[in-house]
């Protein structure tokens, strides 16, 4: 049978690697990481407060026979050989599936650069660190930001939160939710510095733009992630922002049967419109290794892949007593509240063109289920 290499040993690469080992294909999963598939959103939340135990992550997996070769990183790969290299070794692939999704990205400053969340370790290392009475500077007001100082603060800790956006989650969540997400925080306890980028790292701190120089025992940075495509360079992929692939994960610009899924895969998707876009949501690496696997294990078996894929981004954040559940892409729209208050519990709908294109909830879980149904083209279409 065919040999499929998995590079990437997160969600999206073991759910790929499952649909793929159904059709009895063999598969390698390759793996930078020691671990097996852990889920990773409750290192900033839950995991983060109550203790890091890796093995309480796990995800539960389908196939024992899938080979995973963990610790170790790809280095290189040549599409026209049809190998991936991991340092001197070559591993030879009939399909390959790339899931080396994102790491943390850095500012450009000089100085030391502050410790990041991304890893379990990552996670383990930082839970030392807060302890009840240490103080906490978040240079990034994103979710990821948010969500660890909301833990710092329920662990005891000062916290002061700094950001180029005026106010945070701004970019997903608009102007007025995240004015109001900030008077949460600050009625908690947090302190803001807002609107003003870094000029520098220090081993305790910061120096902002303006000159305003913040320290703090302990200093993390969240201020968005980067594509890891450095090790299919050479092989005339766009690799702009992501791996770009079409409507059905297939990799654009190769005629070899390669797939990409995950955080890393910048794919058109209708029920929203034709232009590529990577979706950092907790829900897609599962929706789209899954399709991958399909479309994979077609073009292997000389067949060409059929479907419309039309999956349903979606996330949730905890913060304090307050739970953020949303549906579609927010950030393209303009977002109107139609139910409750701006500082209390809400629903807001993001209008693009008349049309909603994503909303968030305000604990208003149950309240929004219906919106998976309606929001998108021709959305009654499934996705």
């Amino acid at each position: 049978m065919a040999q499929v290499i998995v590079v990437g040993a997160g969600l999206g690469g073991l759910r790929a690697a499952e649909s793929l080992r159904a059709q009895g294909f063999d598969v390698m999963v390759i793996g930078e990481e020691i671990h097996l598939p852990y889920n990773r959103p409750p290192l900033s939340k839950e995991a983060l407060k109550g203790g890091v135990e890796i093995e309480g992550l796990h995800f539960r997996r389908k196939h024992d026979d899938i080979d995973w070769r963990l610790g170790a990183g790809v280095t290189g790969c040549s599409l026209t050989e049809r190998v991936v290299m991991v340092d001197d070794v070559a591993y030879p692939f009939d399909g390959l599936v790339i899931a080396t999704g994102i790491r943390p990205r850095h500012l450009p400053v000089p100085g030391p650069q502050p410790q990041v969340l991304r890893t379990a370790e990552d996670a383990v290392h930082l839970r030392e660190q807060l302890t009840p009475g240490a103080s906490l500077l978040v240079i990034g007001a994103g979710f990821i930001g948010c969500e660890v100082a909301a833990t710092a603060r329920q662990l005891g800790c000062e916290v002061t939160v700094t950001a180029y956006d005026a106010e945070p989650m701004l970019r997903p969540l608009g102007p007025e939710l995240g004015a109001a997400m900030k008077a949460h925080h600050e009625a908690h306890g947090v302190t803001f510095h807002l609107g003003q980028g870094v000029q520098e790292f220090h081993a305790d701190g910061v120096t902002l733009a303006d000159g305003t120089r913040l320290t703090a025992d302990v200093v993390i940075e969240a201020v968005g992630s980067v594509t890891n495509v450095e090790w299919l360079a050479g092989n005339d992929l766009n690799l702009e922002d992501g791996v770009l692939t079409d409507n059905l994960m297939r990799v654009v610009g190769t005629d070899v049967p390669v797939v990409a899924v995950g955080d890393i895969a910048r794919f058109p998707n209708p029920r929203f419109d034709d232009v590529p876009r990577r979706i950092e949501h907790w829900n897609l690496p599962t929706e789209t290794g899954k399709r991958a696997g399909q479309t994979l294990g077609a073009l292997l078996k000389g067949e060409e892949p059929t479907g419309d894929f039309r999956p349903m981004p979606a996330f949730w954040s905890d913060q304090y007593d307050i739970g953020l559940q949303s549906y579609g892409q927010p950030g393209l729209g303009t977002p109107t509240l139609v139910d409750g208050e701006w500082s209390g519990d809400c629903i807001v709908e993001y209008l693009r063109d008349g049309e909603v294109i994503g909303v968030v909830g305000v604990n208003r879980t149950k309240d929004l289920m219906h919106y998976r149904k309606e929001i998108g083209h021709e959305a009654v279409g499934g996705a």
